[in-house]
């Protein structure tokens, strides 16, 4: 039996995949398989964006891999939910549309990253989104992502922008606009016509409404476990279906593209030689290319979250009244996409600075969530709460993610070092303050009957023992693929892996430095411009 063929093969049907495999199968002449490890995600706790409550322990959906013990976290062992099936990330996320700041991009170029500065990705941006508010300079309409306004805000939200204003942070209507600092409601990816109050993950925007194309083709359940290099170039990927079954190939003419993310884009290069020679040696990987790079350079935004009891049945909470409550909210959602259904939980939020950052480039962001919140939503508080987190926006900390077995079932070795640069602790404790001081400013502290996380902690040293005895993710790791001009980054700026032929990644793992906000959009954007860095190749190729 002839192994399939096609030009391109991507690993990874998520924010990045999922866009990189729809924009290259726009072009009939090609031919575009994309291998995703989960399953088709389209079901009914998918699409209702509060059914991610129910998400954080499903295998079905999310990875839940653990880190190594966290030095700089009283040797905590922590959680890292990543999703798993089509949409990835984006299908159990709370739906944040953000770009991070017009900084972050310009220094990727001044790192040696020519065509990535905030002009020439901004374009990409707007080709994705598909705003509910309209096109402008900086926005676009008619892209396959919806981002829309919140449908059902709660009010407690806007008693939280109200006390945020109140501690001198301007109000802020759009976080993606001109300006990033400030408070406001949140955007999200939510679509806004037919299917209006249903999430839009990268799968729905782009993989679902293209799956009659017949030279796209989607394989579910398809494990990777390495890619084929054969004399330097990269020429197909290896797969089982469905557990640890017969291994299948799969042919590309062209290029494999791994869009695996943070975690398993670097896991799938050293498990197939390219990677640190030392750490495939440990494992009995024989070396295809000693890439010292992969894996390193991992950057994560730590979040503290803060819960509270409070005295308002206006929150997305655990009761038997509130069960009730969201028994007809199931069915107002199915009606019209509105109530308490239809919310991201993390409905407002802000972004100011700390230890002298430059107002205009932010480094703390607030998250807002109209429920308590507590270790990823795993705990659950009986009764009525909601929670607020402080996360670092650019940390100094840098981790890696390293093979911890030969075997491609086995997760890798995850290790965010977590405060391990002492400057993202005073960071965070200027950051978690100023958070405290807006939740007891009105009229949000008139909601308040308990804080459940800080009671107590008055002074620094207090306070820190907090932060590091309950800090974790908030879901944005990046970097593990770096790309740069110099030698030592994973890909160069046209997101080619240096020394082998025939093969990119495209997804977060490539960003140089972590952007200042959520990474799903910027993932999208990744895939929107690896799309067309492809076609240009392929073109400039076929001329010569």
């Amino acid at each position: 039996m002839s192994e399939p063929e096609f030009d391109y093969v991507i690993v990874g049907g998520g924010s990045a995949g999922a866009t990189l495999a729809s924009r290259l199968s726009e072009d009939p002449t090609v031919r575009v398989c994309l291998l995703e490890a989960g399953g088709p995600n389209t079901g009914l706790l998918i699409r209702a964006p509060l059914g991610i409550a129910l998400l954080i322990n499903s295998t079905g959906s999310n990875w839940g891999f653990d880190t190594e013990p966290q030095a700089g976290l009283n040797n905590r062992i922590c959680y890292q939910p990543r999703g798993k099936g089509l949409g990835g990330s984006s299908s159990i996320n709370a739906m944040i549309y953000k770009r991070g700041n017009r900084r972050d991009y310009d220094q990727w170029r001044e790192l040696g990253c020519e065509g990535w500065g905030f002009d020439d990705v901004l374009p990409y941006f707007k080709r994705a989104e598909g705003n509910a508010r309209g096109a402008d300079d900086l926005h676009g309409a008619d892209g396959p992502l919806h981002v829309s306004d919140l449908i059902s805000p709660k009010s407690v939200s806007f008693d939280f922008i109200e006390a945020a204003q109140a501690n001198q942070i301007r109000p802020n209507d759009d976080f993606n606009g001109a300006r990033q600092d400030g408070c406001g409601l949140y955007q999200v990816t939510q679509f806004h016509d037919a299917k209006r109050g249903e999430r839009c993950s990268s799968n729905a925007a782009y993989i679902q409404p293209n799956l009659g194309r017949p030279n796209l083709e989607v394989i579910p359940y398809a494990f990777a476990s390495r890619v084929l290099i054969e004399d330097g170039r990269a020429v197909g990927v290896a797969y089982r279906r469905k557990g640890r079954g017969e291994e299948l190939t799969v042919r590309a003419a062209r290029e494999v593209v791994l869009s695996a993310g943070a975690f398993q884009s670097p896991q799938l290069l050293m498990l197939s030689g390219v990677g640190p020679a030392a750490n495939l040696a440990e494992h009995g990987v024989a070396v295809k290319r000693d890439l010292p790079g992969v894996g390193a350079d991992l950057q994560d935004h730590l979040d503290f979250v803060i819960g509270y009891r409070v005295n308002t049945s206006d929150t997305i909470s655990v009761s038997f009244s509130s069960g009730l409550k969201t028994i007809r909210d199931v069915f107002r959602w199915a009606r019209d996409g509105s109530g308490s259904v239809s919310s991201n939980v993390a409905e407002a939020g802000a972004f100011y600075s700390v230890c002298g950052a430059d107002p205009d480039w932010p480094n703390i962001q607030l998250h807002f969530g109209v429920g308590c919140i507590q270790d990823h939503g795993r705990s659950r508080l009986i009764g009525n709460g909601f929670s607020c987190h402080a996360c670092i926006l650019r940390p100094e900390s840098r981790g890696t993610v390293t093979l911890a077995s030969a075997d491609p079932f086995s997760q890798p070795r995850i290790d965010p070092n977590f405060l391990g640069d002492e400057r993202d602790a005073t960071t965070l404790l200027e950051g978690v303050k100023k958070m405290r001081q807006i939740m007891a400013t009105p009229p949000i502290a008139r909601h308040i009957t308990k804080d459940i996380t800080t009671e107590g902690a008055e002074s620094d040293a207090e306070l820190m023992a907090k932060i590091r005895e309950h800090a974790d993710t908030v879901y944005h790791p990046v970097g593990t693929c770096r790309m740069g001009s110099d030698p030592s980054s994973v890909v160069d700026p046209r997101l080619r892996v240096r020394g082998v032929d025939g093969l990119r990644v495209a997804d977060a793992s490539i960003m140089p430095r972590l952007v200042s906000g959520n990474t799903n959009a910027p993932s999208i954007m990744i895939g929107e411009k690896a799309a067309d860095m492809i076609r240009e190749d392929a073109t400039r190729r076929a001329a010569a």
